[in-house]
This record gives C-alpha cells, sequence and structure tokens, in this order.
C-alpha cells in the first residue's frame, strides 16, 4: 500500500489530502475522492481510503478546511463547516481541485472518477453531482440531503448512491422524502438505503463516544456500515465494470 500527503492550493490557501493505493496493480483504475465530516481531514478517512485503496482503486481523501485544521468538538465543526459553505464558491474551488488533482495522477483512469462522503462531506458530494460535474458516481453516508441547488433533467452526470439512517435525528424524514421527489423529478439514477432504528454518523466507529461525550445525537451501528459498505463497493463495480 503506497499512501501519501499531498500539499496543494486553492485561491492561495494551503490544504492537505491524503492519496492511496496498491502498488502491485499494474496500469490504470478508477479513483474514488473521499470527502471528510464536520470534524476535518482525520484518521478515519485516512483509514477509509486505504480501504478503498485494498479494493483497488486509488482514493484520495481530500481537504475542505486547510492544512492542519480540524475541530475535536461540535462548536468548533460546526463552526468550520459553516465558514466553508458560506465563503462563496469555496466548497467548489475545493473539491474542484481535488477532483484535477487525482485525475492527472499517473495510476489514475482520467474521468473515472467518482466521490464518497461522510456527514458534511455526502452533502458536499451530493452538490458536486447536483451542480453537474463529471463524476461517475457519489456516494453518501449519512449525508444531509436538502439543497439550495434547483435541478432539471440532465443537470445530474453521475449515478448516485445514499445511505442514510433510519432514526436520524438530522436527517428528517421528510428530507428524505423531498430528496427522493428531487431526484425522480429531474431524472437521476439513484438508489437510497435506509436503516431502521439507525443514528446519524453510524459508519465511523467514534460515533458513540463522541454523542456521549457531547450529548449529540450520533452511534456508530456496525451491521449498518457493513451493509452500506459492501452496497457502496458493489455500486462502484457497476459504474466502473471495474
Amino acid at each position: 500500500m503506497y499512501t501519501e500527503e499531498i500539499e496543494y492550493t486553492v485561491d492561495g490557501e494551503s490544504f492537505t489530502g491524503y492519496l492511496a493505493y496498491d502498488e502491485t496493480i499494474e496500469g490504470k483504475r478508477p479513483a474514488i475522492l473521499l470527502i471528510h465530516e464536520w470534524w476535518g481531514l482525520n484518521d478515519f478517512t485516512r483509514e477509509e481510503a486505504e480501504r478503498l485503496a485494498a479494493e483497488g482503486y486509488t482514493a484520495f481523501a481530500l481537504d475542505m478546511y486547510g492544512t492542519g485544521v480540524g475541530a475535536d468538538n461540535p462548536s468548533d465543526a460546526a463552526a468550520l463547516m459553516n465558514k466553508t459553505i458560506e465563503t462563496e464558491g469555496a466548497p467548489l474551488k475545493r473539491f474542484q481541485a481535488a477532483l484535477d488533482l487525482i485525475n492527472q495522477h499517473e495510476t489514475v483512469e482520467s474521468g473515472q472518477i467518482a466521490a464518497q462522503g461522510y456527514c458534511f462531506g455526502g452533502a458536499v458530494a451530493l452538490t458536486m453531482a447536483r451542480l453537474g460535474l463529471p463524476l461517475k458516481g457519489v456516494v453518501s453516508f449519512h449525508g444531509a440531503l436538502q439543497t439550495e441547488v434547483e435541478i432539471k433533467p440532465g443537470d445530474v452526470k453521475a449515478q448516485l448512491q445514499v445511505h442514510t439512517g433510519g432514526s436520524d435525528d438530522m436527517i428528517p424524514t421528510a428530507d428524505v422524502a423531498n430528496f427522493v421527489t428531487e431526484m425522480q423529478t429531474a431524472g437521476v439514477h439513484f438508489e437510497l438505503f435506509s436503516y431502521p432504528g439507525v443514528k446519524h454518523g453510524f459508519t465511523n466507529p467514534a460515533a458513540t463516544g463522541r454523542g456521549e461525550k457531547f450529548g449529540i445525537p450520533l452511534a456508530y451501528n456496525e451491521e449498518a456500515a457493513n451493509e452500506a459498505y459492501e452496497s457502496a463497493q458493489n455500486f462502484y463495480r457497476k459504474i466502473f465494470d471495474y
């Protein structure tokens, strides 16, 4: 397994992502961009990148906050997330920089790129799809589903796969229903998986501890996490024919 931290710039600001791929695989392969939770790029996202690299992909965990910037509590995490969202054009520019970087990597088959996001990152990934970026697919794990981006048939180029907890207090049932209506109306190819009784952050083993520490409705669910992971792998094999 080859891993490397890669520093790049967006509007003169430094960002550092995490690259992982299997050196024993010959030739080019599809790539998956990972977008972190509101905590920032941390060990969980890096480990997820390595997990995807072990599946045969080039994985790049991008940085949405800036080199060395992250949070260890909900107040700081929310502030970082909101600052990013509220800075005009920032999410698109920061994602696009990572997309350009990975498209040019020597191990990557250009144009064969998907995005995979968690919580805040899931919302970002879905927004990039709504904006029509040239992605083969997008997978969102417990990401926010509402949006201010209005789409019409033909806007979304990517196929989508969404995983949400049936008892996720941060993703209301109404948001799920509205997302389904939005995608069906726009003729988007999508799959949605809802896991009964499962709470927000269910893919991250640290979620339960954070939820208890800070009094927020987070909880890891191993069964749902494993099921979502396998569904995502099947999705990638299908869209990449890989």
